[in-house]
């Protein structure tokens, strides 16, 4: 298998199969995939921990991106599990980070990459942390080419298995035919548990970090990156 990295090097893996067909569905996530929006939350993320917990503003910003990909109330679990003030630490971080989660707009080349693989037939679907109405409200916005678009119902949805089963739903495909694209460490646990395929977007971990985690993957710099080099992987 090949992969990746944003600068455009060449990497290789010892996964035993490669699978080369086209998926019928690519799920990307949202924040630090979709949009460029990590860097703001982390910072927000580590003024929370520092004003909360008195974590200095490096370490909690190297915490919440060593744990991201799951929703910040889980991650202060993480962080401080049962820690006294991680309802006031979430409360104020989900209140925070909508000062810029509008503003953030999807760049040109990840439009165009989402248009692409629409066009060749594969479904685009959103699947995100972020509570389903700041999804819908974000879509209303920018309007994204994107067939479904998941966020976090809590008991219902979240991004992972719940999230995996819905698309399966929806389109009729099963798990081997997701192709699942992230930022994050998380992202691939969660692809690699539920049997579905994964490719990294470099930019919060480089190639190198995935590849610690698991040797193989694929990785691209930008979606429009992925979807060239996906399209041209089956002769397309």
């Amino acid at each position: 298998m090949i992969a990746c990295s944003d600068s455009g090097q060449m990497h290789r893996g010892e996964p035993a199969t490669v699978n080369r067909q086209l998926p019928k569905v690519c799920a990307f996530d949202f924040d630090g995939t979709l949009v460029d929006t990590m860097g703001g939350f982390a910072l927000i993320a580590a003024e929370v921990l520092e004003s909360h917990y008195g974590i200095s503003l490096e370490r909690g910003r190297q915490l919440y991106l060593e744990t991201s990909g799951i929703p910040f109330f889980q991650q202060l679990e993480i962080i401080r599990p049962g820690g006294e003030h991680n309802a006031a630490c979430a409360e104020l971080f989900e209140a925070r980070k909508l000062d810029g989660f509008f503003d953030a707009a999807p760049s040109d080349e990840t439009r165009e990459g989402l248009a692409m693989l629409r066009q060749a037939g594969i479904r685009v679907v959103i699947s995100s942390n972020n509570f389903q109405h700041l999804v819908d409200a974000f879509l209303d916005r920018h309007a994204l080419p994107v067939d479904l678009a998941l966020g976090f119902v809590h008991g219902e949805l979240e991004k992972g298995g719940p999230h995996f089963e819905k698309i399966r739903e929806v389109f009729g495909v099963e798990s081997a035919e997701i192709l699942f694209c992230g930022d994050s460490l998380k992202d691939a646990e969660r692809a690699i548990e539920a049997g579905t395929r994964f490719a990294g977007i470099t930019g919060t971990f480089e190639h190198a970090q995935f590849e610690v985690r698991f040797p193989g993957v694929e990785t691209a710099g930008s979606i429009l990156e992925l979807a060239q080099r996906l399209l041209s992987a089956t002769g397309m």
